[in-house]
């Protein structure tokens, strides 16, 4: 009895692979279903499907699958941002090479 479940769980894996393309990365192993050895990966995998469930206008489970958004910017547009610094790099407001102005100094005592 366990081997025909075993392989029932093995062939559910690989319809959901080949006809609603989950990712193998995203879905689990048998033994990862049936012997209860990696439950995290089993959501992984079904959240995967869910999501693939969504596309074809199913009843689906989380957030929808993300789509490419491919954008093609002009010579003068990459050459204007070139200049920029962005947030994510910090800010150079108050530096100096003499250091921080700001806190309490550091006690170094012997």
């Amino acid at each position: 009895m366990a081997f025909k479940q075993m392989e029932k769980i093995g062939y559910f894996i690989e319809w959901a692979k080949a006809k609603e393309n989950v990712p193998d990365h995203e879905m689990f192993s048998t033994v990862d279903l049936f012997e209860s050895q990696n439950p995290n990966q089993v959501i992984i995998g079904v959240s995967s499907l869910a999501r693939k469930a969504g596309e074809k206008g199913l009843p689906h489970y989380g957030p929808k699958e993300a789509k490419e958004n491919k954008r093609d910017f002009s010579d003068e547009q990459l050459k204007a941002g070139a200049g920029i610094i962005g947030l994510q790099m910090g800010s150079n407001k108050g530096a100096t090479q003499s250091g921080q102005s700001f806190g309490k100094g550091r006690m170094i005592v012997d």
